[in-house]
């Protein structure tokens, strides 16, 4: 592997891309107990109340490498990944898009919100007991995880969430490919905020002069 292709998935991994060339079988969905359908139903009043938020995050890909940096999050359809120091990477979600641009290598490229498990983040309406195959609810030491994948298949691999209890909170996801492989996303300090300046959600072209196509 290429050190730019590298670099392009490890940063499409914050929003959980996958390659559209694999398929992949219809998941089983899980036959939850009451017990887990209430931490479902709190996961998603959780998620439906964040309107917009800021915080940390730090990632860690299938061979151990780590980076962090700083999001934003504007739901509905909207999110910004800056990555600290020498990575020169932002990913973008402007509600139908999201944008991956590579300051170093001068790479730039575009995926469909609909075609990512960050878009069952994003949702106008999260609703995860529609379009959305919730294969396993599991207790962690500080909370629950959630797997899911998109009961229509657009989005290939799956997104395990992670969340604490009382009182409910986001503490980061893991994607899984359909190969196996894993990128692994923590969150901290991630917390509530006021509006947000809409120009945090707009990434075009940066290496496209004006009056050039």
């Amino acid at each position: 592997m290429t050190d730019t292709t590298r670099r392009i998935l490890l940063a499409a991994a914050v929003a959980g891309l996958a390659s559209p060339a694999l398929a992949q079988a219809t998941p089983k969905p899980a036959t939850l107990t009451p017990e887990q359908q209430t931490l479902v139903d709190k996961a998603t009043a959780y998620i439906q109340a964040l309107t917009s938020a800021k915080g940390r995050f730090v990632q860690t890909d299938q061979r151990g490498s780590v980076t962090q940096g700083t999001l934003w999050l504007q739901r509905p359809g909207r999110a910004r990944f800056a990555y600290d120091g020498p990575n020169g990477l932002l990913v973008v979600s402007n509600g139908n898009n999201v944008n991956i641009f590579d300051s170093r290598l001068k790479t730039f490229e575009s995926y469909p919100l609909s075609r990512t498990p960050l878009a069952l983040l994003l949702a106008r309406e999260v609703r995860l007991d529609r379009g959305v195959v919730i294969t396993d609810v599991r207790p962690l030491a500080d909370g629950f995880t959630i797997v899911a994948q998109d009961a229509k298949r657009q989005t290939l691999g799956r997104i395990s969430l992670d969340f604490s209890n009382g009182p409910v909170g986001l503490l980061g996801w893991t994607v899984s490919d359909v190969k196996g492989g894993q990128i692994r996303v923590r969150l901290s300090g991630l917390e509530p905020t006021g509006s947000l300046d809409p120009k945090l959600f707009v990434l075009t072209d940066p290496r496209r002069r004006v009056g050039k196509p």
